[in-house]
This record gives structure tokens, C-alpha cells and sequence, in this order.
């Protein structure tokens, strides 16, 4: 690996970025995976001594760092900065990395190791994390089809790689499709967009080498011409475009995913038949915190009714309004646009409004803020090599103890994959010679800077970088030394949303909002009447929002029940049969959502999107607390720290909330943070 030692402030060791060879990277990745092959070809034996047994899993632990590392860059670049070389590298270094991890997960002599070790008198005298680590590797050797044999195994391995392939596909074809569509505007299509808006198409053409405004399927882009623009028939074809990208409605074939999710829904279905359940959602809950797939349906069914009414009302004045306004058939293009009319006329509010008053610098100055009051640590910005001029590094320190770094990469541009995540590029970890500090990357897509000016943002924006930062607090402030439960390792998929939805709740916050906003021009900080608007607008058609995720969640949950699986028709037929037990606004027939849905054919949340609302409860429960003890309370924010940032996976995920909340978590704060109740806090 190149890193960067010199000509720096960075305390940590970074990845040189602006001297990154693929050729090198290559390399690199294909000995890691070769001396992990070595390692797993020689070992053929269980060691007698428990010293020798802790020795193995050590050895495994430096493995797994080295890889986290090596192709931890690769992915990274991959999803930042695709370009073909970048991706060509990827697909072709897929099939030896599954076969890896496979060969790993169905070693024999390995999981009996752990297995001994666990059973031993030794077993009780290692530290809790240890003890963890060696849980969760015996649940995922069991997961990984340890105890299958002959063609049995053979074919759990050929199914892993082919779907490390497909879902390496269903990411790329998504990207294309998103990036191959503009759209020319003329001034007449421009009517109601406000001019920062006009300003980013035009930027956009200009980067077309094309003297007009143009739109594209980027978010920020979409998103502006669905809220914005007069013209309905352009909003109807944005909307075409953006909701059958990837699929058979698209002008695109060659982009289609409808295959692809086929295969990978079919072969899903194979592993887990193989690894003895009855469908892929049983295995898929079988390492989350959710008991079983009929209490996930229960709780998303219980959710729906609640919001329900709420929805219902929502769509009722959406309509009212359209139809003052001529349209008395409400369309999904138009529900944005209508939406935020009315929120204009209930609360003298637009995101627009708003803009000004978070540039982007504040925002994060804002937001490492609240961080400092919460949890008493300091952020600065470090010099340090990046990928892009987009991106900045920044380190977390402690009384002068620096903890961690990580990158911040917000703004959407072409070759970047959508939507916004963190991803851990080197975990916590003890090594031999001392301790290793994490590091990860921060991603979003939001609206990039225009004309020189500094990025201003939507509080939609402001709030997704808050959930994405909490994701990042987890991975940095873990006190956890072993690298399998460091972080968010080892934390169920169901609760590892936990910190990021926890963290919104200062994004909604008035003393958080002062410290977050300042007036692009005059400095000013977010006026009384705006503020108060803001809040007050909170809830603003949540009703409608729950019911979408909700859709989401039961569609996913029921295609990973089927057997045999679905073909591309019955996927769309079951999605249209969820939408109308759930939603509240038809989809016209064309909409094709699910060729995009890049969580759960490309991301890992198969059987797991209910992970959203289910991590939302524990989050509301968790800030319920704060709002007991008042919200920037020192030793309410150590106790959260101590007992879910720390842990990460050394506790499971229901027992550090115990711990944290003093009791089990209940739904009533939920519903409360939803506006569908006035309840106290519990």
C-alpha cells in the first residue's frame, strides 16, 4: 500500500489517493487474497494448546484487516469514481475474492478451532469482545455452509460468486442507465424553478459542452424539476425516466435488470434451501435482532396502521390543493410539486427558503459541533491526498488523542454511484505492534457548488448528513479492539441504523439549527420566523413517507419468501399488490422501482430493509431519554457513547439498548417523533 507520511498534517497513515496506480492496487488485492488462500490451504489441523487456537484467530483477524484495506480502496473508487478501467478491475478481481471468503466460511478444521476454543475452560477467562468474536464467527460458519459436503458445497460456492457478479451488475447497469439520460431544457420548461436550481441545470449543460440548461437523472437535478417546474409534462418525463431506469420500460435494454433479479432472487432461494431454511428471509433474520420474519411483518403491519389516517389526510389536502390548481387527477410527478405548494401555504415554508441559510461549510462546522457538545470530542480538517477535490479529510481527537479520520465526499457528480453511505476503510484494531486507529468514508450526492459559490443545501440534505455522520461516530468511536466486533462489526443489521437515525434528531433541533445556519450573504443565522416554520413543518406529510418505506420493506420481505422464486413479472405484480394495500397515490403501471432498488440486489439489505423502521423505533426510544434529560446533556451523550458507539458488536444489539435505555425499547416515542401522537416521553 502507498501511503502518505510527509507533506501532511494528517496524524493517521492515509492512502496516498493522488498517486494510486490501479496496476499497483491489483497487486496488492490478488497477494492478500493469495496469502489468505496459502493460510487456509496449509492449516489442516486443529492446534491441541488454547494459546495456539487464539493464535489462529489472530492470524485470521490480520487477514481480514489486510483485506479490508486492500480492497476496501478499490471498492471505494469503484462507487466514487467509476470510470471503465476502475470497474473492469473490479468485476475481474470478484470471482477470487468470493471464492475466498467462501473457502473461509467452509473451513472445516477453522471452525472446529473455534469451536474447541469456545468450549474450553479458557473460553470464560477472555474478554467479553473476544468472546463475541468467536459467537458470531461459529453463527457465520454455520451461515457460510460449514457442514455441507460434496456437490452440496461445491454448489453453495458457484452460487456466492455468481452472486458477488450479479449484484456487481445490478449496481453498474443502475449507474449507466442514470448517467445516460439528459434532457435539453428551454426557457419555457425552466418557468418555476428557482434561479439556484436553473443555475445547476445550466452548469450541467456546460458540462455537456452545451449552451442551455440541462436535466439529468442525479438527484439533485430530478429532484428540482419535480418540486419546481411548471411544466407537467416535463415532470411526468422525469419521472418516466428515473422510476424505469434499469428495466424493460427504458429506452435501454441493454441496462435491464429484470434478468438480473431473477438469477439473483432464484439463487437466494438455492443457498438458503441449501443451508436448511425454508426461504431466504429466514436466513437472512437468522443473524439479525428481528426473531423471526412473522414479528418483522407484524411490526410493519402494526406501523402501516398508525399511519394509515395520517396518510390518508396527507393525500386528501395534496389533492384538494391540485384540484384548486385544475388537476383533479394526481399524479405521482405531481405530488412534489403539489407538496410543496402546500407546504408553502400551511407554513410559509420552502426548501428553497431555507437554502441560503446552510452553506455547506456551516453545515459541517455546525454539525462537528453538536458532536463536541454530545460526546466532548473535537474534529479539524487535515491535509491528506483525496480522490477528488470534492472530498476533505478531518480527524476526531480526545484531549489531544486522536481517535480516528475520515474523508467527507458529499456532492454528486458524474461516475459516482447515487445515494449516501459510510463505508469503514480500516476498522480499530490491536495489532502487534501498536494500536491501529479507524478510518471511513462518508459519501452523499447532494447539490454540488454553482458559480464559485459554496454548496447550500436543503434540510433534507442537512439531515441525511447527520444520519450518515452517526453511522460514522459508530465506526470511529468504538472502544472495541478486536477488529470482528469493532465498530460496526458484529452489530445486527436491524439495529446498525441505530446511531445514524439517533443522530437526525439534532438536525431538528433550534440550538443545533443556530449553530448550523448561516445566511449565505449577510451571515445571518436561521430567522425566528423560518425556524419556527421549520418545526413546525416536521411532520409535514410523515404519514405518506411511512407508508412508502413501509412498501419498500414488506415488498422486500415478500419477494425473499417466495419459493421457487419470482421471474421479473411476479416481482412487479407483487410490488403492485403491496402498493395497494399500503400506498395512498397509485404508481402509473410503467413505474419499474424495484429494477433500481440497489439496497437489496446490490446492497446487503436482502430481507432487511425493515431495518429502517425498526432501527427508527430504537432510535426514537434512545433520544426519548435526551428529551427527559435535556438534549445536550454530557452525561446522557457519555452514557450513549459508552453503551452504543462503543460496543459496536460486543454486546448484542437489544442489550446495549437495555443498558443505555434501562429498559426494553417501546414504540411510544416512535409514534410521538411521527406526529401521530402528543404523548410525554415515557
Amino acid at each position: 500500500m502507498i501511503w502518505h507520511t510527509t507533506m501532511t498534517t494528517a496524524t493517521l497513515p492515509v492512502p496516498r489517493f493522488d498517486q494510486i496506480q490501479l496496476s499497483t492496487l491489483k497487486q496488492q488485492i490478488e497477494e492478500t487474497i493469495q496469502e489468505g488462500q496459502n493460510f487456509l490451504t496449509t492449516f489442516d489441523q486443529v492446534p491441541t494448546e488454547s494459546a495456539a487456537q487464539l493464535a489462529v484467530v489472530a492470524r485470521l483477524d490480520q487477514l481480514e484487516n489486510q483485506m479490508n484495506e486492500a480492497w476496501g480502496i478499490l471498492s471505494h473508487l469503484n462507487a466514487v469514481m467509476n470510470n471503465p478501467a476502475t470497474r473492469e478491475l473490479y468485476q475481474s478481481l470478484l470471482p477470487a475474492l468470493s471464492e475466498y471468503y467462501t473457502a473461509l466460511g467452509q473451513h472445516h478444521t477453522l471452525y472446529q478451532t473455534y469451536q474447541q476454543l469456545h468450549d474450553a475452560p479458557i473460553f470464560t477467562r477472555l474478554s467479553p469482545a473476544q468472546q463475541s468474536a468467536i459467537k458470531l464467527a461459529l453463527r457465520d460458519f454455520k451461515l457460510s455452509g460449514v457442514a455441507l459436503e460434496g456437490e452440496a458445497k461445491q454448489r453453495y460456492a458457484e452460487i456466492s460468486a455468481r452472486l458477488s457478479q450479479l449484484s456487481s451488475d445490478f449496481s453498474n447497469h443502475v449507474l449507466d442507465a442514470t448517467q445516460a439520460f439528459y434532457l435539453p431544457l428551454t426557457a419555457q420548461q425552466l418557468q418555476g424553478l428557482p434561479d439556484s436550481s436553473i443555475a445547476l441545470l445550466k452548469q450541467y449543460g456546460q458540462q455537456r459542452e452545451l449552451d442551455q440548461a440541462v436535466a439529468t437523472l442525479d438527484i439533485p437535478s430530478y429532484l428540482a424539476i419535480l418540486t419546481y417546474a411548471e411544466d407537467r409534462a416535463l415532470r411526468e418525463q422525469l419521472y418516466k425516466a428515473y422510476t424505469t431506469r434499469a428495466s424493460d420500460q427504458s429506452d435501454q435494454p441493454e441496462y435491464d435488470n429484470s434478468g438480473i433479479m431473477h438469477e439473483i432472487l432464484t439463487l437466494r432461494q438455492e443457498m438458503a434451501v441449501l443451508l436448511g431454511f425454508q426461504n431466504f428471509a429466514e436466513y437472512s433474520l437468522a443473524s439479525k435482532m428481528a426473531p423471526d420474519v412473522a414479528t418483522v411483518e407484524k411490526f410493519l403491519f402494526d406501523l402501516a396502521e398508525h399511519a394509515r389516517q395520517p396518510a390518508a389526510q396527507e393525500i386528501a389536502a395534496l389533492k384538494a390543493i391540485a384540484s384548486a390548481d385544475g388537476i383533479e387527477d394526481l399524479q405521482a410527478w405531481d405530488s412534489a410539486y403539489y407538496a410543496e405548494k402546500l407546504k408553502q401555504q400551511q407554513f410559509n415554508l420552502s426548501q428553497e427558503s431555507l437554502k441560503p441559510y446552510f452553506p455547506a461549510p456551516k453545515v459541517i462546522e455546525g454539525l462537528f459541533q453538536v458532536a463536541h457538545r454530545l460526546y466532548g470530542i473535537d474534529i479539524a480538517q487535515r491535509e491528506a491526498p483525496v480522490w477528488h477535490t470534492d472530498a476533505k479529510y478531518y480527524e476526531i481527537s480526545e484531549q489531544g488523542n486522536v481517535l480516528g479520520g475520515f474523508y467527507l465526499d458529499l456532492y454528486a457528480r458524474n461516475g459516482k454511484r447515487g445515494g449516501a453511505w459510510m463505508s469503514g476503510f480500516r476498522s480499530r484494531m490491536q495489532t502487534p505492534d501498536a494500536l491501529q486507529k479507524p478510518i471511513c468514508y462518508i459519501v452523499a450526492n447532494f447539490t454540488p457548488p454553482v458559480a464559485g459559490q459554496a454548496a447550500l443545501l436543503t434540510h433534507d440534505e442537512v439531515i441525511t448528513l447527520f444520519h450518515e455522520f452517526g453511522h460514522g461516530l459508530h465506526h470511529l468511536l468504538t472502544e472495541v479492539d478486536q477488529i470482528a466486533v469493532a465498530g460496526t462489526h458484529g452489530v445486527a443489521w436491524d439495529a446498525v441504523e441505530l446511531p445514524s437515525q439517533f443522530m437526525e434528531f439534532w438536525a431538528w433541533d433550534s440550538q443545533s439549527l443556530n449553530a448550523l445556519s448561516e445566511h449565505i450573504e449577510s451571515g445571518d443565522s436561521l430567522p425566528q420566523d423560518l425556524l419556527d416554520a421549520l418545526l413546525a413543518a416536521r411532520f409535514f406529510q410523515s404519514g405518506m413517507q411511512t407508508l412508502r418505506q413501509l412498501e419498500f420493506a414488506l415488498f422486500d420481505l415478500a419477494i425473499h419468501q417466495h419459493n421457487p422464486a419470482l421471474d421479473s413479472t411476479a416481482i412487479q405484480s407483487t410490488l403492485q399488490n403491496i402498493r395497494q394495500k399500503i400506498a395512498v397515490l397509485t404508481a402509473p403501471h410503467y413505474n419499474r422501482f424495484a429494477h433500481s432498488f440497489s439496497h437489496i440486489f446490490a446492497g446487503g439489505y436482502a430481507a432487511g430493509y425493515y431495518s429502517y423502521k425498526w432501527a427508527e423505533l430504537l432510535a426514537s426510544d434512545a433520544f426519548d431519554r435526551f428529551e427527559q434529560e435535556g438534549i445536550f446533556n454530557t452525561q446522557t451523550g457519555a452514557d450513549f457513547r459508552r453503551s452504543i458507539l462503543a460496543v459496536g458488536g460486543k454486546d448484542s444489539a437489544l442489550d446495549a439498548f437495555v443498558n443505555f435505555r434501562g429498559r426494553q425499547p417501546q414504540i411510544d416515542a416512535l409514534l410521538r417523533h411521527q406526529g401521530w401522537t402528543t404523548t410525554g416521553a415515557a
